[in-house]
């Protein structure tokens, strides 16, 4: 009886075995399954520096500005008249209140950016009008790259039903693209985020979608959007003169883009054709 005993427990054990191994236990175990956590550690770090500037930015504007003064310093611009009327009521404040100020603004810039509402182009153009071309780049794009990763983070995590219902024939051909280019996928990226080839707002949340690593994301968007980010700066000096925001993307001004991104996918070109020689 005893070894008909340990016979019929290793039987079990080998059919519990067996179990384990089936698609729906192996669907039941994420780890047996190949899953990982939906932000790896710096992802998350990431994510949680993004968080405390915003946190931080909004305190220090209502810490510092005037209660009568709430709606005029945290007024979201929609239109070129309203940039104009913004910098006239901001312009004392940003120059007293500088630091808070900047807090601020990267503030909104990443919940605008983060959560898709339309206007981060003319809060560009209000940090070129205050700030300069210099020192009002360097802050458009240090936000538009928070507030990029910040959109990133929130789409791997609960995006993907969205951007399929969305975007669900452009997805489809971004995934193909990436597929082709998983080799030199910076220089991919590169190309997108200086060209207007794809809409910045569908490739900040359809990265993560495609499996697009996050620092290459990173990069490409540091990088990638220096130039736009001149170019809409620097027409904030002279907002003055400015009639339409579709100035600022003239056809002079989307060729020169696209010669500055083709330098981007050269490599790429180059290396194709060796390959086919």
């Amino acid at each position: 009886m005893p070894f008909a005993r340990r016979d019929i427990e290793a039987a079990g054990a080998g059919a519990g075995s067996g179990d384990d191994d089936s698609p729906a236990a192996k669907r039941a175990r994420p780890e047996a399954a190949g899953a990982r956590p939906a932000l790896t550690r710096t992802e998350g770090a990431a994510a949680a520096s993004v968080l405390v500037l915003f946190v931080v930015g909004i305190f220090c504007v209502l810490r510092a500005a005037p209660r009568h003064e709430f709606d005029q310093i945290l007024r979201l611009p929609r239109s070129l008249a309203d940039v104009r009327l913004v910098k006239d009521n901001l312009a004392v404040y940003a120059r007293d209140y500088q630091a808070n100020f900047i807090l601020g603004y990267c503030s909104i810039y990443i919940f605008m950016q983060t959560f898709m509402i339309p206007g981060t182009i003319f809060m560009s153009l209000l940090a070129g009008a205050l700030f300069g071309v210099v020192k009002g780049g360097i802050l458009v794009v240090f936000t538009a790259t928070a507030g990029a990763s910040s959109c990133y983070f929130v789409s791997k995590l609960i995006g993907r039903p969205l951007v399929s219902w969305l975007w669900p024939e452009k997805l489809r051909y971004f995934q193909s693209e990436i597929a082709k280019r998983k080799e030199k996928l910076l220089n991919y990226m590169l190309f997108l985020r200086i060209t207007p080839t794809l809409p910045n707002t569908f490739i900040n949340m359809a990265s993560p979608i495609v499996d697009i690593p996050f620092h290459i994301f990173f990069a490409a968007t540091l990088i990638g959007l220096i130039p736009a980010s001149y170019i809409t700066v620097k027409a904030g000096r002279a907002l003055g003169d400015l009639r339409s925001v579709r100035e600022l993307y003239d056809f002079k001004t989307l060729v020169v883009l696209f010669l500055i991104g083709s330098v981007a996918v050269v490599p790429t070109i180059l290396k194709r054709k060796r390959i086919y020689e």
